[in-house]
């Protein structure tokens, strides 16, 4: 690559926050959206989509994490000091692609929709995944994130890199429509029915 081609391609503005995780996921998205159509998190263990909203699953059920996110004007090429990769295609009908707690406000993050409007590819990079799995508590954030984005055509999601044991987890379990399902998380389950609720409720379903 020319000198001149990597300035070009140096990502726009970007951040590092902690993130809050609830019910093994943060999400991505549009105040406008939908921001992408639904897709199980057992086709890549790693991101997935529900409600036009785009999730992340995290090995913690409830805590923070570390998220930096990365715009690019093209493709970049994968980190490779990163346990677990996947990618997934989405549009920004505003031209904001935000960083958000299940429940709570974007978080303090630029934008991953850095062109405007229009159609982008994100690639989710994931580390610490096994270190807190399924805890509620913990001292510290251990878990970290990394989202590269770029404006790009829709294409189907993929898995990158796989080599953490919370991913194996996920990608084992059958598809399910209504929430993303982890080795703990079915409608038999207390936490599974709370986390259904709540995903019913964010779609207006009060059934």
């Amino acid at each position: 690559m020319r000198p001149d081609e990597a300035t070009v391609n140096e990502p726009a503005r970007t951040g590092t926050a902690l993130v809050h995780a609830e019910y093994h996921l943060f999400q991505i998205t549009d105040p406008q959206g939908p921001a992408a159509d639904d897709l199980d998190a057992s086709h890549t263990g790693l991101v997935s989509a529900d409600g036009g909203a785009i999730e992340v699953t995290t090995g913690i059920h409830t805590g923070d994490v570390h998220v930096t996110v990365e715009p690019h004007s093209q493709r970049p090429d994968p980190d490779p000091g990163w346990e677990e990769i996947a990618e997934i295609s989405c549009n920004s009908p505003s031209g904001e692609l935000l960083v958000t707690s299940f429940m709570d406000d974007p978080a303090d993050l630029p934008s991953l929709a850095s062109q405007g409007p229009g159609s982008y590819r994100l690639r989710i990079h994931a580390r610490g995944r096994d270190s807190a799995v399924d805890q509620t508590t913990v001292d510290e954030a251990v878990e970290s994130y990394l989202i590269q984005s770029w404006p790009a055509a829709h294409q189907d999601a993929l898995l990158v890199k796989a080599t953490d044991a919370y991913g194996a987890q996920v990608r084992a379990q059958p598809a399910d429509d209504t929430i993303v399902i982890d080795h703990e998380d079915s409608l038999d389950t207390q936490t599974g029915r709370e986390r259904d609720i709540l995903h019913r409720a964010e779609r207006g379903d009060y059934s």
